[in-house]
């Protein structure tokens, strides 16, 4: 474990603040989806039979989105963005990544790049996870969850991009 300032450097009400934050600024990436549809061009797509339904995609990614933000909390609460700068830095980076992927997927109807963007952005949540980790096990660990499902994404992106290809 880090030998970081402890969690209670910081008090009780500036926690909790900082934990709205931290949610509130890990659903940001979510916010593309928002203005990106799957529209006609996506129903046209071959998929592979594995793929889930589309209801599923919703409420893992609402799920992985609070887990990101109580993870990002946990990290700053041990001696804030000064301290954390290089973990709360890679979080930043697969953040951006992640909120990329979306617009050039959807967006763009391009498949091969989101393949580039979402292999990316394995690298920067990998990296952002062996710092969480040494942070703080539990903020490690609850990275785990969003790599297992970001490594299913990316299969999937590269059995559409080979299907259509």
């Amino acid at each position: 474990m880090s030998s970081s300032s402890s969690p209670s450097a910081f008090s009780a009400p500036v926690l909790i603040v900082g934990l709205v934050v931290w949610v509130v600024v890990s659903f940001v990436p979510s916010l593309s989806g928002a203005f990106v549809g799957m529209g006609e061009w996506y129903r046209s797509l071959n998929t592979p039979a594995w793929q889930p339904p589309g209801w599923v995609f919703g409420p893992v990614w609402t799920a992985l989105y609070f887990v990101l933000g109580v993870a990002a909390w946990r990290v700053w609460r041990r001696g804030g963005l000064r301290e954390q700068r290089l973990a709360l830095g890679a979080f930043g980076v697969q953040w951006v990544l992640n909120g990329l992927w979306t617009p050039l997927f959807f967006g763009l109807q391009r498949p091969g790049l989101a393949l580039v963007d979402i292999a990316l952005l394995w690298v920067g949540a990998l990296v952002t996870t062996v710092l969480f980790w040494r942070a703080g096990r539990v903020a490690g660990g609850l990275m785990v969850p969003y790599m297992l499902w970001l490594s299913f994404a990316a299969a999937l992106n590269f059995a559409i991009w080979q299907l259509n290809g």
